[in-house]
């Protein structure tokens, strides 16, 4: 009987997700285009993903990238929806084509650069400033380039000014404050290079 149960839950579940994707794709979708936001095709939306663009900046999102903003939306826990600025009046966050993002914020007031096939695990956030430019205290704004295949565990934050290399994986938890190299393992507070990733 359980089975029985168990069966029926999750095809009912799974039928729930996919409806509830469609709905928050296509008002999306409808949103991003009314405020200039370029977004390929293919690309899927569970629970609703907040932009914020300045009148000249640009965010430009390749093709078949998904982005996961519901608490229930991913197994291992989302405390607050993707969130999308491009703050500065000339920046630019350009994410590629088959990325995934789970309650992850991205905040731009330079230039972020995100590759293809890049993995961003829950709660992850990514921001080349320091929010506070009247602060004597904080610099100027600085790019972050992420390169392609690149994973990003839960809980990561990556600071400005950083290159990741291209097939990297950084551990959960990690702040990233300095660069990192392609092809390797990364982890900590500070994040460093924990070994080569194995061929």
């Amino acid at each position: 009987m359980s089975t029985l149960f168990n069966s029926f839950y999750n095809v009912a579940d799974s039928s729930y997700w996919k409806v509830k994707s469609t709905i928050c794709t296509v008002y999306v979708l409808s949103l991003a285009r009314l405020r200039g936001i370029e977004i390929g095709s293919g690309s899927s939306f569970f629970g609703l993903t907040k932009f914020k663009k300045a009148r000249a900046a640009r965010i430009k999102i390749g093709a078949n990238s998904c982005f996961r903003s519901s608490a229930r939306s991913n197994l291992i826990g989302i405390n607050r929806p993707c969130i999308v600025s491009a703050l500065g009046s000339s920046s630019e966050v350009l994410i590629g084509d088959d990325c995934g993002f789970s309650g992850t914020v991205i905040g731009c007031f330079d230039k972020i650069e995100i590759g293809h096939r890049v993995k961003c695990g829950a709660n992850t956030l990514i921001t080349d400033g320091d929010w506070h430019a009247e602060d004597p205290r904080s610099s100027k704004p600085r790019p972050i380039h992420i390169g392609d295949d690149v994973w990003l565990g839960v809980n990561v934050t990556v600071m400005k000014g950083v290159t990741i290399g291209e097939n990297s994986l950084i551990g959960a938890g990690s702040i990233v404050t300095k660069d990192i190299p392609p092809n390797v393992i990364a982890a900590g507070n500070p994040c460093v290079v924990i070994r080569p990733l194995l061929k």
